[in-house]
């Protein structure tokens, strides 16, 4: 037997450590080579890492949320040269299959992952708790996009109203004017501590720092959207597949990387360690994104290069990349202007917060519809408000209004959106 250290591997440039987010394996398991034994995150991605050799796991450096330096040792192994050097000289490529200990049945009880065929979409945090309660991911049919699993997911079969464990409707006798809410009993005096890791640890650090750094000048206008609605329902009727329909978030990012050519200003990157404002000619737009595992910003770069269907798949392919945890490193930084939309729940008026370095935000509330003066005469008109937020130090009112105007004209007249400047 000899003793193999894992050391934490350099997962990109200018890394100099990395979370541990969660642990696949624990001290005593036998893993196989290639079997993922460790979930850690950068400033940048969550990264699965694999085992180098196949062995039993001696000790690990660290708990979830701790922080491993670059070069230090993660994890430590105790192999086997001899069986290995055996198994590899006795199986061809072809139908090599993964070197096993003698405590077979134990690692099929202690590793389900190693037989699992193809891999297991979910968050982090939702594969720790899967862990910690026994559930063996493979066995379960997410109820999210892709078949992802959920939170929930786990939650009710923990609660035993999952696939696994169907509830059966309760009996109850008497008049049905009787009944009464079922409610579960909960101890008042109940706290669950979580652990801020991973994901969540960076935004909020980061939600903190935006904060705390940038004096947010927030700017609210209604934008009167009922022909964009109408162009757009227009549209829509012409494309057959229900999933490449058009949302409005498309016309936003076009009359905003047409505005921004009048202002700049607004596309732009703060370098608070130079003290240099780096305008941008191209539009790297952000598109905010809500997932599983917290928020999240994935990049449709060169904007203003794009037509109005590239632009609508585009964001429609980051974003579902960001959902399912496939965005790229660089699909995930590099914005210069981010835009965000709640959706249905988009409210009336939102102040989001700048995603630093940017300088600006432009946020997309509920579009409604209500009455509105117009001619003299009360009308039905679908309305929707834009709520931005610039950093003051760079953007001034009158330049963060005329923006947004801007912007406003052009959703208010969306054929001119098509008419070369």
């Amino acid at each position: 037997m000899s003793r193999f250290v894992f050391k934490m591997p350099d997962l990109g440039e200018g890394t100099v450590d990395a979370e541990i987010v969660a642990w696949r394996v624990q001290p005593g398991d036998n893993v196989t080579e290639d079997e993922v034994i460790a979930e850690v995150m950068t400033e940048k991605a969550v990264v699965e890492l694999p085992a180098p050799v196949t062995g039993k796991v001696i000790s690990v450096a660290g708990a979830a949320g701790d922080r491993v330096p670059v070069g230090a040792e993660l994890i430590a192994f105790e192999t086997d040269p001899a069986a290995a050097a055996a198994e590899d000289k006795v199986q061809t490529p072809a139908t090599k299959e993964p070197a096993r200990s003698d405590k077979t049945e134990q690692v099929a009880v202690k590793q389900p992952i190693a037989v699992r065929k193809g891999r297991v979409l979910t968050s982090p945090a939702t594969r720790r708790k899967a862990r910690e309660a026994g559930i063996d991911l493979a066995s379960i049919e997410g109820s999210g996009p892709h078949g992802r699993i959920t939170r929930q997911d786990i939650d009710a079969l923990i609660a035993g109203t999952g696939p696994s464990s169907p509830r059966t409707p309760a009996t109850v006798a008497g008049n049905v004017d009787s009944l009464q809410p079922v409610q579960n009993k909960v101890p008042v005096d109940e706290v669950e501590e979580i652990k801020i890791i991973g994901l969540r640890r960076v935004i909020a650090q980061r939600m903190s720092d935006a904060k705390r750094n940038i004096p947010h000048f927030a700017y609210v206008e209604e934008v009167d959207v009922t022909e964009l609605e109408e162009l757009r329902r227009y549209l829509n009727s012409k494309r057959a597949a229900a999933a490449d329909q058009l949302a409005y978030l498309p016309f936003l990012v076009i009359a905003l990387t047409r505005a921004l050519q009048e202002f700049p200003d607004c596309n732009a990157l703060y370098d608070s360690e130079r003290g240099v404002l780096m305008r941008y000619r191209a539009v790297h737009a952000g598109i905010a994104t809500q997932t599983p595992d917290g928020l999240k910003v994935p990049v449709v770069r060169n904007a203003q290069d794009k037509g109005l269907w590239e632009l609508s798949d585009e964001i429609r392919r980051v974003s579902e990349a960001a959902r399912t945890n496939k965005a790229s490193r660089e699909e995930l930084s590099g914005s210069t202007i981010t835009v965000t939309s709640l959706g249905k729940l988009g409210g009336i008026v939102s102040t989001p917060i700048i995603n630093a370095p940017e300088v600006a935000i432009i946020g997309v509330n509920r579009a409604v519809e209500r009455p509105m003066v117009r001619g003299g005469a009360i009308a039905i008109r679908r309305m929707m408000n834009l709520s931005s937020s610039f950093d003051h130090r760079f953007v001034d009112g009158h330049v963060a209004a005329s923006l947004v105007q801007a912007v406003k004209e052009s959703l208010e007249h969306p054929a001119a959106l098509f008419i070369p400047d």
